[in-house]
Parts: C-alpha cells; sequence; structure tokens
C-alpha cells in the first residue's frame, strides 16, 4: 500500500506528464489504485489538514484517474470536461504535492464533468464554483499541468500557515 511518502513533490518530473487513459482490462486494478488514493489522502488530511481530492500521477500512477471524498468517494476515470463556462474566478490554490505553497489562480466557474465510475459505467455530472475548481485542479495533474503554471502573475504565491507540522 502506498503511503504520504510515495506522494510526489514539486520537481518530481512524473508531475509534468501526460497521464494515459485507463483501459478496461485495467479495471481490476482501479480498486487496488483508489486504495491508495484513499489512504495518502487520509494521511495528507490527518498531518496538513486539507484534501479532498487526489490524482493517480501524485503517486506515480501514470493513469487518467481521480478520487475525491467529500462526502462520498467517487471515482473518475478517464474524464473529460464540457461546457466550462467563460465566467471564470480567482482563488488561492493549494496542492498535495506541495502543501505549504499557495497559488493565485483563475478557474472556469462551473462546468460538465463525463467520466467513468468504477464499474465502467458513463457518468455525468455538472458542477460549479468548489467543486469545478476542485475538478479543474485535479484534471491539470493528467495533463501534466501544476497549479504554479496557472498563477495569475509572479506575485501570486504565499506560504500557508501550517499548524503542528
Amino acid at each position: 500500500m502506498k503511503q504520504l511518502k510515495d506522494l510526489l513533490l514539486l520537481g518530481d518530473p512524473r508531475l509534468y506528464e501526460v497521464c494515459e487513459p485507463v483501459q478496461v482490462h485495467e479495471l481490476p486494478l482501479v480498486h487496488e489504485w483508489v486504495t491508495d488514493l484513499h489512504h495518502v489522502m487520509e494521511e495528507i488530511r490527518a498531518k496538513y489538514h486539507f484534501g479532498r481530492a487526489i490524482a493517480a500521477p501524485q503517486l506515480g500512477i501514470m493513469k487518467r484517474l481521480i478520487y475525491m471524498n467529500i462526502d462520498r468517494p467517487v471515482v473518475f476515470i478517464n474524464p473529460i470536461f464540457e461546457n466550462l463556462s467563460e465566467e471564470m474566478f480567482e482563488l488561492w490554490d493549494d496542492c498535495m504535492s506541495f502543501p505549504q505553497l499557495l497559488v493565485r489562480v483563475k478557474r472556469h466557474k462551473s462546468l460538465t464533468i463525463k467520466y467513468w465510475d468504477e464499474n465502467w459505467e458513463e457518468q455525468v455530472w455538472s458542477m460549479e464554483n468548489d467543486l469545478a475548481e476542485l475538478l479543474q485542479h485535479e484534471y491539470d495533474h493528467l495533463d501534466g499541468i501544476l497549479c504554479t503554471m496557472r498563477a495569475i502573475d509572479e506575485k501570486a504565491f504565499k506560504w500557508r500557515d501550517i499548524q503542528g507540522v
């Protein structure tokens, strides 16, 4: 089982790679990958007190897979964005791969995400605000894009004050 020490950190070249789609014959592996993602996300929550979702490449699993757990676990396999809103908003973004750094970015206010779930059933979910932002952040990981690359300007960085770290 993967652990917090397996989380790729800022500067690791794998974080900048574009991930391959999950193939249907890999579905038996998805459960194992999701278990690892869940476990590491729980460790992040315990240590840094944040974390709502994690992308597979953050653990070196170079597949188009996102795990989110806010009020219930959701597995996004091979997600595709549709209907990205023209309306944007700015926020301080954070990332498990550099937990003490915040980055000011712009994100679409709403979107629709089409994906396959862990049963290989197609799903469609329209979301807005914080969920839309969260999925845009995680989706970027699948394309080798970090929020540092989306900073609104050269002053869009600040340290997070994390107690007990």
